[in-house]
């Protein structure tokens, strides 16, 4: 059990029909892409060929400001919108998918944008799947 999983079972108020696994999963799915997301512009920055890499580094810091703000959304369940929670959802989903995409084509000389590429591929596909269980 995460502390994300221990906080959602401890949540007071009614969580409504959500999948709160899937709920869970996404939240940390989208900070653990966020971090490596960070660590990988980091990283890039410290290449040799920094030039080359520009569009990587911005999808990176792109990647991780939208996956650490649906992380933050997913994380509050007072109130929640299901609009601006699909939306950002579909956003953060669509970052992944751009930055997985950036870190696949460098991910043979550079290792860490091919865990940088693993990360954003399990947050997109746990984006996807709550999205999915939403209807």
């Amino acid at each position: 059990m995460t502390h994300v999983t221990s906080m959602l079972e401890t949540y007071p108020g009614d969580l409504g029909s959500v999948d709160t696994q899937k709920l869970a999963e996404c939240i940390a799915a989208c900070f653990e892409c966020a971090q490596t997301c960070t660590a990988c512009a980091d990283a890039c920055l410290a290449e040799d060929m920094v030039a080359d890499l520009r569009e990587c580094i911005r999808t990176n810091l792109d990647c991780a400001d939208v996956c650490a703000a649906t992380g933050a959304v997913l994380t509050r369940q007072t109130g929640a919108n299901a609009e601006t929670v699909r939306a950002m959802l579909e956003a953060c989903r669509t970052a992944c998918k751009a930055c997985g995409d950036e870190c696949a084509d460098h991910a043979d000389m550079h290792e860490h944008c091919r865990v940088c590429a693993d990360a954003c591929r399990r947050c997109e596909a746990a984006c996807e799947a709550l999205l999915s269980s939403m209807g």
